[in-house]
């Protein structure tokens, strides 16, 4: 079976040709002035931008206990932290993100991340549950500023390099909520976890001046697409971009994979015979870090008409990591190379993924990234919620079966979806 095409650059491509809504997905007004490409500086900017802003809101994950104790909840108050943190978030990819394709890029960036530094401040102080959960739940709302920082990037890059480009910050996000467990645990371990988010503001508050100073000016004509009809728009690109159906439920699928396997592991690493602290615990993200970073590429593969392939080669090594990090009871470094193959699976999926909608829709980048980050969050929810129950049901054996039967349906629905993926999004784009 070929599952690769290289054909024609996208203005030969008829395979996107149908019938659409204008007035449901009317593209703002042009730029007064083309942007100008992306440069190596800028680019690793938005990385390491991304990466900060997502661990923001994943920074409380090994912090509950803590917390918790510092502030005299119960458990089950401080299980509604990261619970406000995702309903903040979930917020903002439906009515933040897509503001990008309507309003000048670089001051809605700007502002969010200001803003940011305003949330992380009143985090550090909270005294009280109201006040903690209020100031995490405005910190997953501005948090979704890293998938306008994706967006941006994807629209500054040349056609033929946006994949490497949307890789290279894509990295830059999973290697920020892979290390957001390790930097809160240690710097917790240290002076306490307030300390973590008072951090976190000062070195938003520094890439917030930068992005301002280095972020090409974007100057839009008045639009005449209301804010109604541009949330309203993302329904309509579900229901009319089959690429962003596709790719959609497969982020949702190796989303739930990933949350199967993080969400429960604290269980068994801090229990003997392991018994490890949260800075140890906090380390595995290191490993999930080396394999992300691994899969950068993807994003360049894409460009090269290699998308299909990248897909089925790292869906099968997630599904291949169960097994291995199975073996977790006869040594624990069987579960550090479960955890570099799976995010290496993870990255390479997910690069390929955002490389081939933004294909579609270039004048709706930023509504293609909210409909996309809809499924990952429903996927992460599902996964986090599934995996607790299988662990206290059948233990990590059973967290391990359950993961590897969500990487096997993800293969078969991709399988199942070669033929449905429109050319266009497949084949090799040339410079």
């Amino acid at each position: 079976m070929n599952l690769d095409q290289d054909v024609a650059p996208p203005g030969a491509a008829k395979a996107d040709a149908r019938p659409r809504n204008p007035a449901a997905l009317a593209p703002p007004p042009p730029l007064h002035e083309p942007l100008p490409s992306l440069n190596g500086r800028t680019t690793l900017l938005f990385a390491v931008a991304s990466g900060l802003a997502v661990a923001n809101a994943y920074f409380a994950h090994p912090l509950l206990d803590v917390m918790a104790d510092d502030l005299g909840l119960s458990r089950t108050i401080a299980g509604l932290i990261v619970g406000a943190t995702q309903l903040g978030y979930g917020l903002g990819l439906l009515l933040l993100v897509p503001l990008g394709d309507l309003l000048d890029r670089r001051k809605l960036i700007v502002g969010q991340s200001m803003l940011s530094v305003l949330a992380l401040a009143v985090v550090g102080v909270s005294q009280s549950a109201a006040m903690l959960l209020g100031a995490m739940a405005a910190v997953g709302l501005l948090a979704v500023v890293t998938q306008a920082l994706v967006a941006y990037a994807a629209s500054l890059a040349r056609p033929s390099e946006r994949g490497h480009v949307v890789g290279i910050v894509t990295g830059g996000i999973v290697i920020g909520i892979l290390l957001a467990r390790t930097v809160a645990g240690a710097l917790t371990d240290l002076s306490g976890w307030r300390t973590v988010y008072f951090a976190s503001a000062i070195l938003t508050l520094l890439i917030a001046l930068l992005l301002w100073a280095m972020l090409p000016r974007q100057e839009r004509r008045p639009a005449s697409l209301s804010y109604g009809r541009l949330i309203a728009s993302l329904v309509t690109l579900v229901v009319e971009e089959p690429v962003l159906r596709i790719r959609g439920v497969i982020a949702m699928l190796i989303f739930a994979n990933i949350t199967t396997l993080l969400a429960p592991l604290v269980l068994p690493l801090s229990a003997p015979p392991f018994s490890l602290s949260h800075t140890q615990i906090g380390l595995f993200g290191l490993a999930g870090a080396a394999g992300a970073l691994g899969a950068t590429r993807a994003g360049r593969w894409t460009d090269r008409g290699h998308g299909q392939r990248t897909t089925g080669i790292a869906l099968g090594l997630m599904l291949l990591a169960w097994p291995v990090m199975a073996l977790l009871d006869r040594s624990i470094l069987w579960l550090i190379a479960g955890v570099l193959i799976i995010d290496f699976g993870l990255q390479a999926v997910h690069v390929t993924n955002q490389a081939m909608i933004y294909r579609v829709r270039p004048e709706a980048q930023n509504r293609l990234t909210a409909a996309y980050m809809v499924f990952y969050s429903i996927g992460s929810a599902t996964g986090s919620s599934i995996s607790t129950v299988a662990y206290a049901r059948a233990g990590w054996t059973g967290v391990c079966a359950l993961g590897a039967a969500i990487s096997l349906l993800t293969l078969l629905f991709w399988t199942a979806t070669l033929k449905a993926t429109p050319a266009a999004a497949t084949m090799r784009l040339k410079a």
